[in-house]
């Protein structure tokens, strides 16, 4: 089937078919409809190549992922593959394993295909790969870096109010002595987690210990190597909130392995509630980062730019809600004396 088939079928030159497919120039909203109608009953399916040529881009979106083995991902991946679909463009997915250098040059490969646009739901981006992006007017969408620019658009976790929250329920079941197993450092949201606790704590418990920090790395047995340093204190703590779900449940297995109760003898709280969150034993308790609406609001925000050609920017805030399971109790000594 050729494009000269369709025009000859509608009527009209291959020229004006040409223009219906890619977009190119104005047709008239009745003549768009016999061409399309035409595509329809001839079963025509136009060259994505030739499309990409007189566009001068793809409807490729590019999308960039830190950690394709943590299940906060795959859901996210979903979402924004889906509403991806919805809107007729195709993604194409890369694991950058938290390595800034391999996010950019995943980067310029994605410029150097004439992608439509690229979302960055990833945390490893040099400032310096993120002003390059805003040089080339690439659409880009980011997940708490990116600066709200003519072609850039930030999506932004509430992940303070998220701890806070988390805080204050321990702190609501009598808990004082509140560890924080922390997210990396070198990224950003793991920084605002742990800040955010500490200014929690100073907030509802000013007498308390706010330093009971432990270093992670998102990563399961982070949260394990966190539980082993808290099992090496002199005095545990009652509870301990996790930057992440992966941590808090490797810290969980490791407490439980070495004999303790949870949450009878040590409260644990996570973050994102990702699908094993609700399978663990016990199910545990865990600020929601809804995964679906991320990617659907990134996608919505990277349509804006994408086919709104004076369209800028925005910026996009989605909050965070603590799900309440039975990793978390009352600390022994209130149970006993309510006893």
């Amino acid at each position: 089937m050729r494009i000269k088939d369709v025009a000859v079928k509608a009527g009209v030159s291959t020229a004006t078919v040409s223009h219906v497919i890619n977009e190119t120039k104005f047709v008239t909203d009745k003549t768009r409809r016999r061409v399309q109608q035409a595509i329809e009953e001839l079963g025509y399916y136009p060259n994505a190549h030739a499309r990409s040529l007189a566009s001068g881009r793809t409807n490729i979106i590019g999308l960039l992922i830190s950690d394709i083995s943590n299940p906060f991902f795959p859901e996210l991946v979903k979402s924004i593959e889906t509403a991806a679909f919805e809107r007729g463009y195709n993604v194409m997915l890369f694991n950058t394993n938290y390595d800034a250098e391999r996010a950019a040059d995943y980067v310029r490969r994605l410029i150097g295909l004439k992608v439509a646009g690229v979302a960055l739901m990833t945390a490893e981006l040099e400032p310096s790969l993120i002003e390059e992006l805003r040089l080339r007017r690439v659409n880009a969408v980011f997940n708490d870096l990116g600066t709200v620019d003519e072609k850039m658009s930030n999506i932004i976790l509430d992940y303070s109010s998220g701890i806070e929250e988390a805080v204050r329920h321990l702190v609501s079941l009598g808990h004082e002595r509140i560890a924080h197993i922390a997210g990396s450092d070198r990224i950003l949201s793991g920084n605002i987690r742990r800040d955010s606790f500490v200014a929690s704590m100073r907030k509802y418990l000013p007498d308390a210990d706010p330093g009971l920090i432990f270093p992670g790395d998102f990563r399961f047995e982070s949260g394990r190597m966190a539980a082993s340093e808290i099992l090496r204190m002199s005095e545990l703590p009652t509870a301990a909130v996790a930057a992440n779900d992966l941590m808090a449940l490797g810290a969980m297995a490791q407490l439980k392995e070495a004999g303790l109760r949870i949450p009878e003898d040590i409260s644990i709280i996570g973050f994102d509630d990702i699908a094993f969150a609700a399978l663990s034993d016990p199910p545990l308790t865990t600020v929601c980062s809804p995964r679906t609406e991320i990617g659907r609001r990134a996608v919505e925000a990277l349509m804006l730019t994408i086919e709104r050609k004076e369209q800028s920017g925005v910026e996009i805030r989605i909050p965070t809600h603590l799900i309440v399971r039975r990793s978390t109790a009352p600390p022994q000594n209130l149970r006993r004396e309510a006893a």
